[in-house]
């Protein structure tokens, strides 16, 4: 059975490398760890994965975007796989977009830039809630 996946979207390589590496030292071997630089690319990697079995189970996306702002994004993820949790990681989002993502969206948590790896790694265990052994 394939591992469940961990996706991290933003238009910045540098933070989606921060992320993997904070997601892989925080959890291991437990989870896959994909990333994509646009919410179209992670679009077509979310179809690719669920074409191959694979589950993405948290999707950690940044809000402000070339094309499609990280709610919209989450909108269009949460029509489609309403149990994924989507955490939204940005420094400038304005209110309405967050509300917009809280209501339309299910969005757990957004977390502000430079977030702190504990936050992080907390919202995620918080996102997943018990997990069996």
């Amino acid at each position: 059975m394939p591992k469940p996946v961990i996706l991290c979207v933003d238009d910045e390589r540098v933070i989606l490398e921060s992320l993997r590496t904070q997601l892989k030292n925080a959890f291991g071997d437990k989870y896959l760890y994909e990333t994509a630089e646009s919410a179209d690319e992670a679009m077509e990697l979310i179809d690719e994965l669920q074409d191959e079995n694979s589950d993405v189970i948290v999707i950690v996306s940044d809000w402000l975007m070339p094309r499609v702002r990280g709610d919209e994004f989450l909108i269009q993820v949460h029509q489609k796989f309403p149990k994924v949790v989507k955490v939204m990681l940005t420094g400038q989002a304005d209110e309405s977009a967050v509300q917009r993502a809280l209501e339309q969206a299910n969005l757990h948590r957004c977390l502000s830039k430079p977030w702190h790896s504990e936050e992080l790694v907390e919202t995620i265990i918080s996102g997943l809630g018990p997990q069996p052994f």
